[in-house]
This record gives C-alpha cells, sequence and structure tokens, in this order.
C-alpha cells in the first residue's frame, strides 16, 4: 500500500507541476488579458501545489530532509505551500469569473477574503489544539475546506465562464476543453478535498478519506491524482487556442497585407492611367496653343510680310507702319512661345538652381491669383540630382495648385531645406484643410498620390497633415545618397 501512495503522489504532483511549466511557458502568446492574467496565477498554482505533493511523497517514503530533526518546520512550510498554491487557484478563477470587469482587482480581493477566513480560523484552531493532540491534520482539514474547496469552485465558474469566450470567438474545440477542465476541477475541490484526514474536526470525523477508501476501495489521493492529470490534460488543450489564435492573426496579417498590396496595384494603375490621359491632355492643351496663339499669329505675320512686299515699291510710309505691326507681333508671339515652354519646364531649374525656380514659380502664381506665398530657404545649398530637383519643384507646384483649386487660403508658405543627409520640402496653407482618410480612400485624390508616387520612387518619405477647418501639411524628404544611386548622375554635375 505503502508503494501505490508514493507512486499515486509522484504523478499527482507531476500532473499539477507540468501543467504549470506549460503555462509558463505559453501564457504570454494569449492575446486576452484576463486570460493571460489568469494563468499567471494557475501556473503558479500548478508548480506549488505540484511541489506540495512530491513532498507528501518524500514523507511517505520518509527520505524528507531534516524531517526527524525539525518537523514543525517542515509541517510549517507544507501546510503555508497547501493553503498559496489554494489561494492561487482562486486567483485563477476570479480573474474568469464572468461579468467581472476589473478582474485583476477580483483576483486579488478573492484570495484575500479566503486566506483571512483561513487565518482566523486557524487562530481559533489553535486555541483548541496543539501539536501533541493534531494541530498539523486539523490544520491541514481546514485548510482544505476553508480554501482548497471554494478556490476549486472558483476555478470551475471561471472555465465555463472562458468556455462562452472560446464559442463566440468561433473555437468550439477549446471551449470544450475548458469545461472539462472546468469539471475536473469541481471533481477535484468538492470530492477531492472534502474527503480529507480523519481528525475530531467535524465533519471530517466521519467524512474522511478512509470512509472513501471503505466506499469505493480506492484512496482519495488516487482521485485527486486523476482529476489533476485530466485537468491538466484539458488546460493543455484549450491553451492550444493561443496557437491557433497566432496563425489566425498571421493569416488574418497576410490576407491585410494581399490586399494591401493588390489596393496599391489598382491604384498604381489608376494612377498610370491618369498619367496617360495628364499627358494627352497636356498635348492637347500645347497643341490648341500652339495653334491658337503661335500658329495664328505666324500666320498673320507671312500674310503681313506678302503685304508688306506688295506695297513697299509703292507707299514706303505704310509699308514701315505694318513691319512695326509685325514686330510687336513677332515679339508677342516669342513671349506666349516661352510661357509655353516654361510651362513645360522652367529654365530656372536648370540655370539657377531648385530655390530660383521656386521663387520664379511664386512671382507666376501670384501674378495670377491674389495669394501671398512665401518662400523660405534654410541650411546650405547642395548639389542634388537632376531629378531630385525636378520632382520636388513638380511637389511643390501640385500642392500650390491644390492650394490655389480647394483650399480658399490667405496664406502659404514653401520652405526648403538642405539638411546632411537628405533635403526636405515643406508646403504649408491656412485653408479649410480636409480629412486625411477619405481623400485617400473614399475618394482617391491622384494629385496627392502622384506626390507620394514621386517621392518614393526616389526613396524618400512623403507626409500629409491635415484636418477640416486647419489648413494642410504636405513635407517631402529624399536622400541625397538614395537619389545618386537611382538616377547614376555624376555628384561634380550636380547644381
Amino acid at each position: 500500500m505503502q508503494f501505490n501512495m508514493v507512486v499515486i503522489f509522484f504523478f499527482y504532483g507531476l500532473a499539477f507541476f507540468s501543467m504549470g511549466l506549460a503555462i509558463t511557458l505559453e501564457a504570454g502568446r494569449g492575446s486576452d488579458a484576463r486570460l493571460r492574467h489568469g494563468l499567471r496565477a494557475l501556473a503558479l498554482f500548478g508548480l506549488i501545489h505540484g511541489a506540495h505533493e512530491w513532498i507528501e511523497m518524500f514523507e511517505q517514503l520518509e527520505i524528507l530532509p531534516g524531517h526527524a530533526v525539525d518537523p514543525t518546520t517542515w509541517h510549517t512550510a507544507r501546510i503555508a505551500m497547501l493553503e498559496f498554491s489554494f489561494l492561487l487557484l482562486a486567483a485563477f478563477g476570479a480573474a474568469l469569473l464572468p461579468n467581472v470587469k476589473d478582474f485583476r482587482r477580483a483576483s486579488l480581493v478573492v484570495p484575500a477574503v479566503l486566506a483571512s477566513i483561513w487565518g482566523f480560523g486557524l487562530v481559533i484552531l489553535r486555541g483548541s489544539y496543539t501539536i501533541d493532540t493534531g494541530l498539523w491534520d486539523v490544520s491541514d482539514v481546514w485548510t482544505r475546506y476553508s480554501v482548497a474547496v471554494p478556490s476549486a469552485l472558483l476555478a470551475c465558474i471561471g472555465l465555463i465562464g472562458q468556455r462562452q469566450v472560446f464559442r463566440r470567438a468561433g473555437m468550439q474545440e477549446f471551449g470544450q476543453a475548458a469545461l472539462i477542465a472546468a469539471i475536473a476541477f469541481a471533481w477535484y475541490g468538492v470530492i477531492g478535498q472534502t474527503f480529507v484526514r480523519e481528525t475530531t474536526l467535524p465533519p471530517s470525523n466521519i467524512i474522511n478519506q478512509n470512509l472513501f477508501y471503505r466506499t469505493f476501495g480506492f484512496p482519495v489521493q488516487l482521485l485527486r491524482a486523476g482529476a489533476a492529470i485530466v485537468s491538466a490534460y484539458a488546460v493543455a488543450r484549450f491553451m492550444r487556442s493561443f496557437e491557433v489564435e497566432t496563425r489566425r492573426k498571421i493569416a488574418e496579417f497576410q490576407a491585410e497585407q494581399l490586399h494591401a498590396a493588390q489596393r496599391r496595384e489598382a491604384q498604381r494603375g489608376d494612377l498610370l492611367r491618369q498619367v496617360v490621359s495628364a499627358q494627352e491632355s497636356e498635348r492637347q492643351r500645347i497643341a490648341r496653343e500652339l495653334h491658337d496663339e503661335t500658329g495664328q499669329a505666324l500666320t498673320a505675320i507671312g500674310l503681313g510680310l506678302r503685304g508688306v512686299s506688295n506695297t513697299l515699291r509703292v507707299d514706303v510710309d505704310k509699308s514701315a507702319a505694318n513691319l512695326r505691326q509685325l514686330e510687336g507681333l513677332v515679339a508677342h508671339s516669342l513671349n506666349e512661345l516661352q510661357r509655353l515652354i516654361a510651362d513645360l519646364r522652367p529654365s530656372h531649374l536648370d540655370d539657377l538652381g531648385l530655390p530660383a525656380a521656386l521663387r520664379w514659380y511664386v512671382g507666376e502664381v501670384q501674378a495670377r491669383v491674389p495669394l501671398p506665398v512665401q518662400v523660405e530657404v534654410n541650411g546650405e545649398q547642395q548639389p542634388i540630382a537632376a531629378v531630385m530637383k525636378t520632382t520636388l519643384f513638380r511637389v511643390a507646384q501640385e500642392a500650390v495648385t491644390n492650394v490655389v483649386k480647394h483650399a480658399g487660403a490667405t496664406a502659404v508658405k514653401i520652405t526648403l531645406t538642405y539638411n546632411a543627409e537628405c533635403v526636405c520640402l515643406r508646403v504649408e496653407d491656412n485653408g479649410r484643410g480636409f480629412d486625411v482618410t477619405t481623400a485617400r480612400v473614399q475618394r482617391p485624390a491622384w494629385g496627392l498620390m502622384g506626390m507620394e508616387e514621386r517621392a518614393t520612387l526616389l526613396g524618400g518619405k512623403f507626409l500629409l497633415k491635415s484636418q477640416p477647418g486647419q489648413g494642410t501639411y504636405v513635407e517631402v524628404t529624399i536622400p541625397y545618397r538614395t537619389v545618386l544611386e537611382v538616377s547614376g548622375d555624376n555628384p561634380t554635375a550636380l547644381s
């Protein structure tokens, strides 16, 4: 019989200790803060309670170190471990109680109440019992009555509540495992901790482990060990939900990434179509202006020269007057042609650099609309690639165009900053602003997408901030080195 009890205590302790170790390794992976908090207490319960049962095993084998010399210390330590482990089980159950919002507080208050009841009862028992009259056995019985039974029932209720959580999350399999663990803890508490050592403390003088053995033919410790194994197995099973949840999150993340990539590709295709459409529109505009302005002017000049050739010998003064009119017409045509060329690509950008091109463009804007635009250049001007100058100029041009068309602003500031590693362009206005999310998602703004695309192609960053009624902030930052790698320009030739 003694050997059988040793084996029972070994597997009893092994089940709970293994459960505590497994929970310790896996509990941090879950996303449910309530379950993570509760499982930490259950892990400590398993480790400490498993160690307590192994102490019982060593006591059965009579190899407990120092037990014969100082049994009082060992008994005190064992009762303390038993009581503290069950308080941790109560903390686990309290943390998972349904309809309890402040689970952290519940996991502290409930064990504190049970500890108070246990301590108060122990003080009373010490007045009636001594070590010689069975104080340690009575303390063991009182600990199981006052702490173990309610703690196991709390764990049962908490696991049933967790089952509902799993079912709502579509994890019925793990909800079933939680229910099995709840039943195992109920058996462990109601049956396993009610049939205790036989003492004079009622009702252990009648309902005790000797009665259980006579009734069922096996020791109650075997039932406790079985309940421990079942509960450990069930807890290990529903902890697999963390792995399933992780895989689900990975799948959702991958699906989201795929959707985002598809959305980006769709937007890229739309942007490409918009670019092609814009190019065709620009070609049509140039063709119209060349036809309406330059073409007609050249036709007029040709007709005028023919007329001069016919009247030159007859009326010299009239021919001279016609030539002066033709000279004015040529000058006007030349100005229109220069304006058209500047709109395509301002010569200031290549001849004088980006700051001068920005100031020229601001002057052109202010000549057309009454909008104060300030240009500020910070830092020491660095040699930058032509593609970077073009990108930054077009971003500023698009941003200012958006302000003129949509913002209703009364002031615009363009800031060009040369930093050690990058160049930064900011365009700020005090206009009406807009909802950035709506502009990006619900109704894609191709101008904004074009600015972001230009910056991204050069390895830069695009930042857009705006709120209704608070103006708009556009910032593009492009590193020098990345642009040199992309463009393949010779740094010595840059300006």
